[in-house]
């Protein structure tokens, strides 16, 4: 078996307003959602079920934990996002109200443009080459 990159942890403000944004909103798939404790639940999200890495939605439980709600990465892109169709993608994204900070464009290894998620973290959607 081959080492795989499983999950990435995303500081969120809200459980269920992060569920509804990924899901209604990028289209991910709701891969689980437990009840840890009163407070902790989790939340892992996924563009597909079958592949990839997943994100576990971590609700900021502290004011330092707060603080990089949406800057875990200092500004850079944080999170890259593969499409086998990015004309399609792009323009249900648009639809959905996903902001995008510029227009589409081709680079040496696909198309890419650049959005912002609901808490302002930055990502590359690419179709790859």
């Amino acid at each position: 078996m081959s080492t795989t990159l499983g999950m990435l942890s995303l500081l969120v403000r809200d459980y269920d307003e992060a569920i509804a944004y990924y899901t209604q909103s990028l289209g991910f798939t709701l891969i689980e959602d437990t009840a840890l404790s009163d407070t902790k639940r989790w939340v892992v999200v996924a563009p597909s079920q079958s592949d990839g890495a997943r994100l576990l939605l971590a609700k900021a439980g502290n004011d330092t934990q707060q603080a990089y709600i949406g800057n875990q990465t200092g500004g850079r892109v944080f999170l890259f996002l593969y499409t086998p169709d990015f004309d399609l993608t792009y323009e249900r994204y648009r639809a959905a109200g996903v902001h995008f900070i510029e227009t589409p464009r081709q680079e040496k290894y696909g198309k890419v443009v650049v959005f912002e998620d609901l808490y302002g973290n930055r990502w590359d959607m690419i179709e790859r080459q």
